[in-house]
């Protein structure tokens, strides 16, 4: 297809369609969750609690990154018109793909909060009704993050195509820096939501279980609304802001680098349509998931993975007859799908067995909580560390055959596009994955609702046995967030490559020397490039790249537990004092100050996520400049690596602790109120921040910190040899 014809193949229509399919079925689904009764008062009373705290939270949470989001539009604007060293559309795809992410977590948690008496009065009906209104609320939320995220980016692409004289590769050199609003925006929701979420769990459960012997979600608990309000705060608008990061940012890094690998419009727009697609089997998925009365976790979770397998099957069918249409002559590339789509079942399936109570890993935590806390904790951190083998090497398979199948060996530039396009698949059925990651905290709020309402015990059991199962496919949820983002992490060092060469011409610099030989820079491969740029590992500026970025996810994790630690330090105080100020509270006759709990959460959360956030941001920008490009190469190298390792291993030793608490409290090893009991509470406390703030938080990390740099590489090659020199660096 000639460049200048500025066509759109046919079968790109698929991907708006299928975005507005899943916006029309997430509406539907919101429709139909909203059909089913509240409850009873009560109810409906501890609901608006809740419903109110997440709102005022996120009030005063978008507040904070508006200002952010102002401060930055501003920069990007003097980057981009004042020194003309980026794009000039890039400061409004900022604003506009942090404003959608913004609205896909309140468009999630609003549904979230509507749905939480909803599933706890369905649950008293059938265990299945229970399940179908948690579920559905969940795939609003999975269905509005891909419709939105696939429907801004068709939008662009459409824009660009039709009304400007945009060439493919100007598209390429730009769309990579579209993610940065959405990753800047993810960051600070979730980690701002990780922090308030479990400063009030930490203190809900430390002090209400262990001190006072409470149970959970007892309405003496002062804590016990600010924990329920953080379910949503963290678990949904966060996790919605995540996922729609991740999916964004790959379906970017994949089209960019298909212009590089010589792919055309063909390998741009194919990431486009492999979501659409996506979307269209993930709503058939939807459809197929019910269960029957009184079912085990096995069975609960073979009703989600039904839905899912049969989605990846016929994901892998229709990519097959796309590919042939769109790309005969790059067959190949069907078997980085293949890839992708089986890597990510593999970290479905090996962060299941770490984590979910069916299998030997968890259960010999809860064995080790007979022992006390300590052992609890020494077998949560070995089991996180042990399980981060399967998706090492799963990872480590699938860029290894991504990159072969899509013709790495004979073609570097198109065996990257092999790996982004392996994210891409791995993420095609967000909008059902997703809704069976949101659909736990709505379970887990549903239980609450029931405990605090007095509602009958088996009530509570039905939601303890959906919140158990949200518990590990939210785990599963996040091994697939991690292993996309390692994959899109590495699509983007090689775009920021590709910047680098754009900025080489812009700044007149049009031949590289290369072994000796001259070549055009325009012309010169990626490899090319590198060698020009001694990015090698004698090089020792890459050297000090890879160990900053090695400690950054380090000191990163630091600060979000830490945050987490002042802020619950703060939430216990806090309820021991109403413990011990306020009369009757034990006794049920005076209710608690709930307000003031939230209050602390709220604040807190405010405060500690700043600075964890724009040390994500800097970072990139003072190593280019001080270390120039080899040392930013060396940067998200090093951060890769640590930053999967760890977020793996975090987030699977939290989801190991927490089921092995919920395996003992379903009546192993003496049940709620043992010994063991307590001491699994305490390895669940340790695990919350672990799973729910810092482990999750580092995917974005990688990924925002590799979209800084892209967005930023004009200026590290404008600047960073004059302060290399100054600082005889070079």
């Amino acid at each position: 297809m000639p460049e200048d014809s500025r066509s759109i193949p046919v079968l790109w229509w698929i991907a708006p369609i299928g975005s507005l399919c899943a916006l029309f079925y997430a509406m539907k689904f919101y429709k139909s969750v909203m059909k089913n009764p509240e409850g009873n008062e009560k109810m409906i009373s501890i609901a608006k609690h809740v419903r109110e705290g997440a709102y005022a939270y996120l009030r005063q949470q978008y507040k904070v990154i508006g200002f952010f989001i102002v401060g930055a539009f501003l920069v990007l604007l003097f980057i981009s018109y004042g020194l003309n060293l980026q794009s000039k559309v890039v400061p409004f795809a900022f604003v506009s793909s942090a404003f959608l992410s913004g609205l896909t977590g309140f468009l999630g948690m609003k549904t979230a909060t509507s749905a939480n008496s909803r599933t706890a009065e369905g649950a008293r009906k059938s265990l299945n009704q229970g399940l179908q209104i948690a579920f559905r609320s969940g795939a609003v939320m999975g269905l509005v993050v891909v419709g939105i995220g696939l429907l801004d980016i068709s939008l662009w692409f459409f824009v660009f195509r039709k009304f400007t004289n945009f060439t493919l590769l100007d598209m390429a050199m730009m769309l990579p820096c579209f993610g940065i609003g959405a990753s800047s925006q993810a960051l600070f929701a979730r980690v701002g939501g990780g922090i308030y979420t479990k400063a009030a769990d930490v203190g809900a459960d430390l002090v209400g279980k262990v001190e006072a012997g409470i149970p959970e979600d007892d309405p003496r608990n002062p804590a016990t609304i600010a924990d329920n309000v953080g379910d949503n705060v963290g678990d949904v608008a966060g996790m919605g802001a995540d996922l729609y990061e991740s999916y964004y940012n790959s379906m970017l890094a994949c089209a960019a680098l298909a212009i590089t690998g010589g792919l055309g419009i063909a390998g741009m727009v194919l990431p486009m349509i492999l979501a659409g697609v996506g979307i269209i089997l993930s709503i058939i998925g939807i459809y197929t998931v019910k269960t029957k009365e009184e079912a085990t976790q096995k069975e609960l979770l073979k009703a989600l993975g039904k839905g899912i397998n049969v989605s990846s099957v016929l994901i892998l069918i229709t990519s097959a007859i796309i590919i042939k249409i769109m790309l005969p002559h790059n067959f190949g590339i069907w078997g980085s799908i293949i890839t992708g789509l089986i890597a990510g079942v593999i970290i479905g399936k090996g962060t299941e067995y770490y984590t979910s109570s069916n299998y030997s890993p968890t259960k010999g935590i809860a064995g080790h909580a007979t022992t006390g806390p300590a052992t609890v904790i020494i077998d949560g951190i070995a089991t996180g560390m042990k399980s981060t083998i399967i998706p090492v090497v799963t990872i480590s398979a699938a860029i290894l055959l991504s990159f072969g199948f899509a013709g790495g060996f004979a073609n570097i530039s198109l065996g990257l596009y092999g790996i982004a396009i392996a994210a891409v698949s791995m993420l095609s059925t967000l909008g059902l994955t997703l809704a069976t990651d949101a659909y736990g905290p709505i379970a887990d709020n549903a239980g609450g609702n029931a405990e605090m309402s007095g509602l009958e015990p088996y009530v509570r059991e039905r939601t303890d046995a959906l919140d158990a199962l949200g518990n590990t496919t939210a785990a599963t949820g996040k091994g697939f967030a991690i292993g996309s983002a390692a994959l899109t992490a590495l699509a983007l060092i090689a775009s920021f490559v590709e910047q680098v060469r754009l900025g080489l011409e812009n700044a007149g610099i049009h031949v590289l020397k290369v072994a000796g030989t001259s070549i055009d820079v325009a012309k010169a491969t990626l490899s090319d490039l590198m060698i020009s740029m001694d990015i090698t590992l004698i090089n020792p500026k890459v050297l000090i790249g890879l160990f900053i970025g090695g400690l950054i996810s380090f000191v990163f994790c630091a600060m979000t537990m830490k945050a987490v630690g002042r802020a619950a330090g703060s939430m216990v105080e806090e309820v021991r004092r109403q413990f011990r100020e306020i009369p009757g509270i034990m006794e049920g006759k005076n209710p608690p100050d709930y307000a003031a709990c939230v209050s602390i959460s709220t604040k807190g959360a405010q405060k500690e996520m700043m600075l964890p956030s724009i040390l994500a941001l800097l970072v990139p920008i003072a190593t280019g400049l001080m270390l120039g490009v080899p040392g930013v190469v060396g940067l998200l190298a090093g951060s890769l690596t640590t930053g999967f390792l760890l977020a793996v291993f975090m987030a699977n030793a939290g989801g190991a602790w927490d089921n092995a608490k919920k395996y003992i409290e379903g009546g192993a090893f003496g049940g709620k109120g043992s010994s063991a009991h307590k001491a699994a509470v305490v390895g669940d406390t340790v695990g919350d921040p672990f799973k729910d703030t810092s482990g999750p938080s580092l995917n974005i990390l990688l990924k925002l910190m590799s979209i800084v740099s892209v967005v930023f590489a004009g200026i590290t090659l404008k600047y960073s040899d004059q302060i290399c020199s100054f600082l005889h660096l070079n």
